[in-house]
């Protein structure tokens, strides 16, 4: 190594905005989550004085979780305790194959047993130093990680889809049921979901006021088109309400109306261990697509189950904004409520509504508890919202379901992909694959919708590593 910074035991400042602080919480499967705590720009120098992170430097959690690996992009951070960061010898050690080889079965296996403690497993700079990882000649070093990098972009390519996909149908929620454009804004051009989805991704008729644009993320990928709302649905004025002006015909009514918890709970002993299984840690803030998920191997009390296409709110600290749709079928944790639309066509609205900043404002102000907040049904359901008539809704919603889908389908191939990735990465550190034949197990991965081919050769594993790898200490 060039380098190995480590910044255990050390807290900073934190402020509202600044520098994002990476975490070891923020570290999970292989990337960088968006930061949640930040430090001052003017602390910056005074902090990071144990060593600058650069672009591509690959980081590494040393407990709470161990052995979480994720590399650098050029946005400036700062490094939190919890976290060490290597750099390879750009002679002998490509940065972005030490990440993938970080990552792989047996150096997370020399993690573990170098390791120490009881409640949590950490590992000490002096223990991490000993570790050992394969080090092929540096071309195959850059060839292995162009292979499995191709996976990773493609992956990070379907994230970003599934983001401007949401960032969408926000908009469109926003726009139609919030602040009432078709109505205050009929002249000027409005966002609204077409009857159906359009591969250019090109925006609406209209960029004036009250239009959400969408940006492709890539050239003929599939997107909601944002066309012209149906405007003969809409009535021509405002009128005066509880809750403010609002369309003339709509009213007033709660959450609860229109939507409901299905209770049911399950025991351990009831539930298959492949059952995929959400918990929390499992939903990621501001996401609609709630794309991971483990099995209930594991679990070892009560669950609820879900079905595929209902809502997930995270009711353990509201103001944690983890709300999104569930892609499968399956149980979740007791701290994860379960919402479902009392009729198909109040889908959209009812995810609207439960993922907007107004909605977790209000069900964090009427959480019980201090130090662990809790929101419940009771309190959720009687949010008062704006009800428009069911032909606006059933709109909108059979659009959100075709949303719902699209995000669906990225995150299943992202996860084939990623298995796929770390098929592939012990067989190319052992030798039990070519280079060759993972390049084009990849290439058909990436051109196919269809089930992924099986990773790996009919060879028998070389002995540990490949031909010409050595190890090397991290």
């Amino acid at each position: 190594m060039s380098a190995i910074i480590d910044y255990r035991g050390k807290t900073p400042q934190k402020v509202s905005f600044g520098v994002p602080l990476i975490t070891a919480k923020i570290v999970k499967g292989g990337r960088i989550l968006d930061a949640e705590e930040f430090i001052a720009e003017s602390d910056y120098v005074a902090w990071m004085r144990r060593g600058m992170p650069l672009p591509g430097d690959v980081v590494v959690t040393t407990e709470a979780p161990l052995g979480e690996v994720a590399q650098l992009d050029d946005r400036k951070i700062a490094l939190a305790q919890r976290l060490i960061g290597l750099r390879g010898k750009p002679d002998r050690l490509d940065n972005t194959f030490l990440r993938f080889a970080m990552q792989a079965a047996i150096v997370q296996d020399q993690l573990a047993s170098r390791a120490s403690g009881t409640t949590v497993l950490g590992i000490r700079q002096a223990e991490l130093r000993h570790v050992e990882i394969p080090l092929p000649p540096l071309p195959e070093q850059r060839a292995i990680a162009r292979v499995l990098g191709g996976l990773d972009d493609k992956i990070e390519l379907n994230r970003r889809m599934n983001r401007t996909l949401e960032d969408l149908a926000r908009g469109v929620f926003r726009s139609w049921f919030v602040d009432f454009d078709p109505v205050t804004k009929p002249s000027r051009g409005f966002a609204g979901p077409s009857k159906g989805l359009a591969g250019s991704g090109s925006p609406g008729p209209s960029s004036g006021g009250g239009s959400v644009p969408l940006a492709s993320p890539s050239a003929g990928a599939a997107s909601p088109s944002a066309g012209a709302a149906p405007a003969d649905l809409f009535p021509k004025r405002l009128v005066d309400s509880p809750l403010g002006p609002i369309p003339e015909g709509w009213r007033v009514g709660t959450v609860g109306e229109i939507g409901t918890n299905p209770r049911r709970g399950v025991l351990p002993s009831e539930v298959d261990a492949t059952t995929p299984y959400i918990g929390l840690e499992h939903m990621p803030r501001r996401c609609i697509a709630l794309d991971d998920w483990g099995t209930a191997a594991d679990v070892s009390s009560g669950k609820s189950r879900f079905a595929r296409g209902e809502i997930l709110f995270g009711k353990l600290r509201p103001y944690f904004h983890k709300v999104g749709v569930a892609l499968i079928d399956g149980v979740c944790s007791t701290d994860v409520i379960v919402a479902a639309p009392k009729k198909e066509c109040w889908f959209g609205v009812l995810l609207g509504h439960l993922s907007s900043d107004e909605f977790i404002d209000y069900v964090d102000g009427a959480s019980g508890g201090t130090r662990m907040p809790r929101t419940g049904w009771g309190d959720m359901a009687r949010y008062q919202i704006v009800i428009p008539p069911e032909p606006i809704v059933a709109s909108y919603s059979a659009w959100m379901r075709q949303v719902a889908e699209m995000l669906r389908n990225h995150a299943h191939e992202s996860r084939s992909l990623a298995a796929l990735r770390d098929a592939l990465l012990p067989q190319l550190l052992s030798g039990e694959i070519r280079l060759r034949e993972a390049d084009r197990a990849v290439d058909d991965a990436l051109r196919s919708n269809s089930p992924l081919p099986r990773a790996g050769g009919n060879k028998r594993p070389r002995a540990g590593m490949a031909a010409g790898t050595s190890k090397g200490r991290a």
